[in-house]
């Protein structure tokens, strides 16, 4: 079983979001869907080391710098529960390659809200967007659909 802690990243450029559209991969539970780029520890991995080797990995970029922006807890129906560090970048090198889920686009951050995006993605980017400090955010659903939102310990009504 894969681990249950991952991350994800929103790569900025130019009042742009990095974002990956999901498409490529079988049985893949955000097909369709627009995310950042990210993904599952590996043994012994750091939050910062699963980072940058997913962002590596995905995109062909090597982050110069990040900011750890949140944490967030995905409860699934009876899954086991995810943990995802949340990061931005604005400092990277290197030039994009082919990412094996996807296609990558940079989209602008006016046009984000128009993509395929998961309930509680809407949820964190908009958080990312008014500047939120460091955040705690428990995402909850329920056949696909976001039942609950808590944003550090308090009870937030969709």
């Amino acid at each position: 079983m894969k681990s249950q802690l991952t991350t994800i990243c929103y790569i900025e450029k130019d009042n742009s979001y990095l974002m990956l559209h999901r498409t490529t991969k079988k049985n893949d539970q955000n097909h369709g869907k627009w995310i950042g780029v990210g993904g599952h520890f590996e043994e012994g991995e750091s939050p910062e080391d699963c980072l940058l080797r997913e962002v590596k990995e995905e995109t062909g970029l090597t982050l110069l710098n990040y900011s750890f922006r949140g944490i967030i807890t995905f409860v699934y129906d009876s899954n086991p529960a995810e943990y995802m560090c949340l990061y931005t970048s604005d400092s990277f090198e290197g030039s994009l390659t082919r990412c094996t889920e996807g296609e990558l686009e940079w989209i602008t951050k006016d046009k984000i809200f128009d993509l395929s995006l998961w309930e509680g993605d809407r949820v964190f980017l908009d958080l990312l967007r008014s500047n939120e400090p460091f955040f705690s955010l428990k995402l909850v659903y329920k056949n696909d659909k976001l039942e609950d939102v808590v944003l550090n310990g308090k009870r937030i009504v969709l």
